[in-house]
C-alpha cells in the first residue's frame, strides 16, 4: 500500500470561479446560511473560516460561551503551521505566547532514543505549545472580520432538521431562546460525544485504547531540556510536556485503573514521580491534592461512514484520537482543510454537495486509520508492556528500528507532516 506523504498545494482556480468568489462576498445574505457546522473547536472553526473566506455564509454554533476549557489540545504540529501559513495567519499565530519543541526524547537501555523534527523537511520544524483557547480566539477574530461568518457562542445543538430523507440544518437552544437554522450542508464538528453524530444514526466502532491519562502541571526550570520527555520504570510511564514556565505532566495509567490509583492517595503519586524524574524534587508537592489533577478518558474510535445526504462529520466526530503523539487537533484541521477543497466549488455556486461528500471521506479515511494503527502499536509495543510492570525500556526490535536512519526519519515525520498532508488549495 503507497502512503502519500506529501502533497503539493495546487494555488490557480479558474477565472470563473475567481468571480464567483467575488461576487459572493459582495452580496449580503444575512439570514441564508449555505453551511451550518456544529462545533467550534479546531476542525469546525478552521472550516468555518476557510468558507467564509471564499464568500460562503456559515454559521459556526458552539456550546460554550467562551473557549477556556483546559487540558485539552495544545500541540500545533508543522502540518497545522503549514495551512495557518496558507490563509495568511501564521504571523499572528507566532505571536501568541507558545513554546517550540523540536526533539522527543525516550528512554532505552542503550540512553535516550531522540525523534528529531528538524529534518522533517518543512519551514516549521517544531511543535508549537499554545493553549487551545488562544488558537481558537485566533480563528474566530479572523472570521469576525468577515460579514458571512457567523459564530454563535453558547448555542447548544438539540437535533437535526430532516427534510425529505436528508439532512437540512439543526434545532439549538440560544441565549435567546430555542432556534432553527436551516442549511445547504450541516458539518458535525462538535468532538468525540457528536449529538451530531448521534442524531444522524450513524454507528460508530469502539477500538481498545489500553490506557487512561491524569493530566497536571509542575513547574520547569529555565535550564532544563527543552525536549518533549518520557520516563518509564517499574511499571509507571509520565510524559513530561515542555510549555515554557511549567511541565503538562501526562501520568498514564492503565485502562479504568483511576480509583485504584485515587485509593492509594497523592503521596504515593509524588513518590512515583520521584522515582521516575528524581530531579523534580520538592515541586512534586506542588500537586496538593487531586483536585490538581484531570482524568482524561482515552477513547479511540471511528465511524462507519463519514457522511449521509446534508451532513459531514469531521474530527473527533468521526475519529476519536489517542493522546498518543498529540495528533488530535491537527489530524481535526486536516478533515477540515480536505473538506474545503473538494466542497468549495459547489458550496459557492449553491449546488447540492451531497455526491462529494464520500469523496472527503475516501480523502481522509485512510490518513486516520493509519494513524490509529500507529497509535495501537506504540501502545502494544511500548506502553502496555510498561505498565504491566515487565518492561522498563523500548522493546529491543523496536529500538533496533529506530535506530536505523531512514526509519529513525518516519517517527518524526509522521509526528510533524502525518500521513496525508492537506494544503489549502483555493485561496479567493
Amino acid at each position: 500500500m503507497a502512503i502519500e506523504i506529501e502533497q503539493r498545494p495546487v494555488w490557480e482556480a479558474d477565472e470563473e470561479l475567481r468571480a464567483l468568489l467575488r461576487a459572493r462576498r459582495q452580496r449580503a445574505v444575512p439570514h441564508a446560511h449555505t453551511c451550518c457546522i456544529v462545533g467550534g473547536g479546531p476542525a469546525g472553526m478552521m472550516l468555518g473560516l476557510l468558507l467564509a473566506r471564499a464568500g460562503i455564509d456559515v454559521a459556526v454554533l458552539e456550546k460554550h460561551s467562551d473557549f477556556l476549557r483546559d487540558f485539552r489540545g495544545d500541540t500545533v504540529h508543522p502540518s497545522t503551521l503549514r495551512v495557518l501559513a496558507d490563509v495568511g495567519l501564521i504571523d499572528e499565530f507566532l505571536a501568541l505566547p507558545h513554546s517550540k519543541v523540536r526533539h522527543t526524547t525516550v528512554p532505552t537501555g542503550k540512553g535516550p532514543l531522540k525523534v528529531d523534527l528538524s529534518r522533517i523537511g518543512s519551514p516549521y520544524d517544531f511543535v508549537a505549545f499554545v493553549p487551545q483557547w488562544d488558537f481558537l480566539e485566533l480563528l474566530a477574530s479572523a472570521g469576525r472580520q468577515l460579514p458571512n461568518f457567523h459564530l454563535l457562542m453558547d448555542s447548544e445543538v438539540t437535533d437535526l432538521v430532516i427534510q425529505q430523507g436528508r439532512v437540512a440544518g439543526v434545532r439549538f437552544r440560544g441565549p435567546d431562546g430555542d432556534g432553527e437554522i436551516h442549511a445547504l450542508l450541516t458539518v458535525g464538528a462538535d468532538g468525540r460525544d457528536s449529538v451530531v453524530r448521534l442524531g444522524s444514526g450513524i454507528s460508530v466502532d469502539e477500538t481498545s485504547a489500553p490506557l487512561d491519562v491524569f493530566w497536571f502541571r509542575l513547574t520547569r526550570w529555565p535550564d532544563e531540556s527543552e525536549a518533549i520527555q518520557a520516563r518509564l520504570g517499574d511499571g509507571h510511564l509520565a510524559v513530561f510536556l515542555n510549555r515554557g514556565t511549567y511541565w503538562q505532566v501526562a501520568y498514564v495509567i492503565p485502562k479504568g485503573a483511576s480509583e485504584d490509583v485515587l485509593g492509594e492517595g497523592i503521596e504515593s503519586l509524588r513518590q512515583t514521580l520521584i522515582q521516575l524524574a528524581p530531579e523534580l524534587g520538592p515541586r512534586v508537592c506542588e500537586v496538593r491534592d487531586w483536585s490538581d489533577v484531570k482524568l482524561l478518558t482515552v477513547r479511540s474510535n471511528h465511524v462507519h461512514r463519514w457522511w449521509r445526504p446534508g451532513l459531514l462529520l469531521i474530527g473527533d466526530a468521526a475519529h476519536a484520537m489517542s493522546p498518543i503523539g498529540g495528533v488530535g487537533l491537527n489530524l481535526a484541521i486536516q478533515d477540515a482543510v480536505a473538506a474545503y477543497n473538494i466542497l468549495v466549488r459547489n458550496l459557492v455556486r449553491g449546488h447540492p454537495v451531497d455526491k462529494l461528500l464520500v469523496r472527503v471521506e475516501r480523502r481522509r479515511r485512510l490518513p486516520t486509520v493509519l494513524t490509529q494503527r500507529f497509535q495501537a502499536l506504540l501502545q502494544s509495543a511500548v506502553i502496555k508492556p510498561v505498565l504491566a510492570g515487565g518492561a522498563t525500556q523500548m522493546p529491543l526490535a523496536a529500538r533496533m528500528l529506530l535506530r536505523t536512519p531512514v526509519f529513525q526519519r518516519l517517527p518524526a515525520r509522521i509526528l510533524g507532516l502525518g500521513f496525508r498532508p492537506e494544503r489549502v488549495s483555493l485561496l479567493p
